[in-house]
């Protein structure tokens, strides 16, 4: 069982916002999950990337946005849910003015993740 608190968690720091993890392989050793919080902060987005080892789902939270992949764009407002599957090129966009917050899952407790641009923001 892995139970913890987001405050005692560090975020990772991006130019487009913070991921903090709650849960994972690292944190619970044999855990067959990811579950975290990303944060978009306005006018940002994250770099199109996909996981090639797991299938993302996403609530939203609070905040508004926009899910582009596949050539199709998808409204987010709080209450939204996706499911992304595994390697399917995806983009998240904060088009408010408050910071769009959602929950994130993934089918593997080691979830990886592929870049589409050159030099991401690490």
């Amino acid at each position: 069982m892995c139970a913890t608190h987001a405050e005692q968690i560090p975020a990772q720091e991006f130019p487009w916002g913070t991921l903090k993890w709650v849960c994972n392989e690292k944190l619970a050793p044999g855990a067959l999950q990811t579950v975290g919080v990303a944060t978009i902060l306005p006018g940002h987005g994250n770099p199109p990337h996909y996981h090639p080892n797991c299938e993302e789902g996403l609530y939203v939270i609070s905040g508004c946005g926009t899910h582009s992949s596949d050539g199709q764009t998808i409204a987010l407002k709080p209450g939204t849910t996706l499911c992304i599957p595994a390697g399917v090129k995806h983009k998240l966009t904060n088009t408010g003015d408050e910071p769009l917050k959602t929950l994130v899952s993934f089918s593997s407790g080691d979830r990886k993740t592929v870049f589409l641009e050159a030099n991401p923001p690490q």
